[in-house]
């Protein structure tokens, strides 16, 4: 590996006749509209935990992952063009989150008001974990675009707990999530705090992937179901088939393939872990060379939102996930900063 160093986006302005139009067409229509949205479809209004039984809507499992999405492009925003209206919209979503914390730090408008009775039953399934790790993108994005520590500490005291709940302990659940996201938040996580608990839990969420006896069959025994099959019917769709140093072809669900190869490559970088980086070369190769739309796109088939076999890219009915697009840039963007290689700035 050798090491590359970016440079903050915020210390980069462009001013050209492309790019620009776009970032100020999301600034001020994108932003305001997903809020909105947010707002009228009940996810905001979530986090006040005032939902009972027969009242509409009911919260669904994603939802806080996509307030933290609108967190986290808000605050970016911020980093550039200093909004106080923004920021203050911020401060009132950001105190609504904050009052939904439990006091021994959990976080979850579904399983705290819906299934509470539910919570940590189902990591391959349910997205727990995958929620937690956006709100954690998402604190750090606010604190890096306003210095305030309200939405990061609330993500600590979380982090925090999800470190004692998880783990290799025999009184931990030695588990992993489903879907992969809160892996490369952790990380992040680590590099704002300087707490190696973040970046130690990362790793575990990674290297207990795919090992056998696998977590989702045990869990799913522990629920009382036959099949322990995931909702896309095998462990290859969830990345978790083998241990990711012996995965050797991108599978499974495109986005949650992204997350974990750019967990990954943050791993190899923190860690100085010459093993993961190689593992991951060998799948960008893989993805890249067999895999890879002309247009960019990834994941043909909707089947399992993602991968099939190489070199089966059809036209009419590619399934070419928006998400999954700009998961393989995400993962370019390490693998570049870990070597400083052309082809992964072509393809980004």
């Amino acid at each position: 590996m050798k090491l590359m160093y970016e440079v903050p986006f915020y210390q980069v302005s462009l001013q050209d006749e492309f790019w620009t139009p776009k970032i100020d067409t999301n600034r001020k229509v994108t932003i305001p509209i997903v809020y909105q949205h947010c707002k009228e479809t009940g996810r905001i209004d979530a986090f006040k935990l005032d939902w009972r039984p027969g009242k509409e809507p009911v919260p669904h499992k994603y939802w806080d992952s996509d307030v933290a999405k609108w967190i986290e492009a808000a605050s970016y925003t911020l980093s550039t063009h200093p909004d106080p209206e923004l920021d203050a919209l911020l401060d009132e979503v950001i105190n609504l989150i904050l009052a939904a914390q439990q006091p021994n730090g959990y976080l979850n408008t579904y399983f705290t008001t819906v299934e509470p009775e539910k919570r940590w039953t189902n990591l391959r399934d349910d997205h727990e974990l995958y929620c937690a790790g956006h709100l954690m993108e998402a604190a750090v994005a606010h604190y890096k675009a306003t210095g305030k520590r309200n939405l990061l500490d609330v993500l600590c005291c979380y982090a925090d707990y999800i470190s004692e709940v998880f783990g290799s302990l025999p009184e931990q659940k030695n588990g992993y999530p489903g879907h992969e996201e809160i892996e490369l938040a952790l990380v992040k996580m680590y590099r704002v705090t300087g707490n190696e608990r973040y970046l130690k839990l990362s790793s575990y969420f990674v290297e207990e992937r795919g090992r056998e006896p696998y977590y989702f069959d045990e869990e799913a025994v522990k629920r009382g179901e036959k099949s322990t099959s995931s909702q896309f019917g095998n462990y290859e769709a969830l990345q978790a088939h083998m241990p990711v140093r012996e995965q050797s072809f991108v599978t499974g669900h495109a986005v949650r393939a992204m997350y974990l190869y750019s967990a990954m490559a943050d791993l190899a970088r923190e860690l100085q872990d010459d093993s993961f980086y190689i593992a991951c070369d060998r799948l960008w190769r893989n993805l890249c060379n067999k895999n890879l739309y002309i247009t960019g796109g990834i994941g043909s088939t909707a089947q399992n939102e993602g991968f099939s076999s190489d070199y089966d890219l059809p036209n009419e009915t590619a399934y070419c996930e928006t998400c999954a697009a700009i998961g393989l840039v995400f993962w370019s963007w390490r693998m570049l900063q870990l070597d400083c290689d052309s082809r992964f700035a072509d393809c980004m």
